[in-house]
């Protein structure tokens, strides 16, 4: 059982999330909840955030597990192989979204994290696709699977493995066009059970008020929303927004469409728009849409 489980995660968490997550993406383009916005320069972007990683990531997580940690930790490989598969989920599940709350709220308000962060909040729709937008240096430097190889090597293979994966379907379920939670907001007798998941985890109504492209109809909160499996973090620190509504528009309100590769590879490539935070010499944050000011009070609409 054991075995199998771990085959299960193992796959899941190599090609069968991939696969899985391109299939969601297609039957989103099938029918149409992708917006006319979503043109080719849009589309590159989309294509080698899903692509480039899978091929760049193996040798350097392999490297990392292989050589470094070795060196960086040696003689803790299995150390905590001991701890019971149950306690072992709910310590790498707190310690790992916890810290990614934090890490995805200093990108919002550090100015230089930022412009590595914007590529993820550029796109103009959500879907799928939106879960792997991000700018490669960024994966490469910030990516929170060192630290889940990190505990497969310390011993908790199993745990990490389990959290890794139902961390990427619910965090991709959040950036979906497919609104499944919309069924409980309609639905009276749902609204305990919508009342307990919204504030537990990221639904797309909370993840995607985070990538409005405005804060100003009470819907879009990008300035807050933070959560990333977790919405309870938001709860707790006070940058929550329930509003059981969607956000009308996505993106930035002043994004003109730098160059793909741009956005997918900054600071090694610059952007040719002019006052852009990725062209060369352009402001670090653009001060119509400025991400450093954090809300801090919790705002919920039923």
């Amino acid at each position: 059982m054991i075995k199998l489980v771990e085959a299960v995660f193992q796959h899941l968490n190599s090609w069968g999330l991939p696969v899985l997550l391109l299939i969601v993406g297609i039957i989103e383009f099938l029918f149409g909840l992708y917006n006319k916005q979503a043109d080719r320069n849009e589309f590159m972007i989309d294509l080698m955030s899903f692509a480039i990683p899978k091929m760049v990531f193996p040798p350097v997580l392999a490297y990392f597990s292989l050589r470094l940690l070795p060196v960086l930790l040696p003689g803790m490989q299995g150390i905590f192989s001991w701890v019971p598969f149950f306690w072992g989920v709910v310590i790498i599940a707190v310690a790992d979204d916890l810290t990614q709350y934090w890490n995805h709220r200093l990108h919002h308000q550090v100015p230089f994290l930022w412009r590595f962060h914007r590529t993820h909040h550029s796109a103009p729709y959500m879907g799928v696709a939106v879960y792997f937008r991000n700018n490669l240096i960024h994966v490469l430097l910030f990516s929170q699977v060192y630290l889940v190889v990190t505990l497969v090597y310390l011993g908790l293979g199993y745990p990490a493995l389990f959290v890794a994966g139902m961390k990427a379907l619910i965090v991709s379920a959040a950036h979906s066009s497919i609104l499944w939670d919309k069924p409980l907001y309609r639905h009276k007798w749902l609204h305990p059970v919508a009342w307990v998941l919204e504030r537990f985890i990221s639904t797309p109504a909370t993840h995607h008020a985070h990538h409005a492209v405005t804060s100003d109809d009470g819907i879009g909160y990008y300035k807050g929303n933070f959560g990333n499996m977790f919405f309870i973090w938001d709860i707790i620190f006070g940058t929550g927004i329930i509003t059981r509504k969607y956000p009308a528009a996505y993106g930035i309100s002043h994004y003109e469409r730098d160059e793909w590769y741009a956005q997918f590879l900054w600071p090694l490539f610059k952007s040719k728009v002019a006052d852009s935070e990725l062209s060369a010499g352009g402001p670090m944050v653009r001060m119509d849409d400025e991400p450093a000011e954090i809300g801090v009070e919790e705002k919920t609409r039923t």
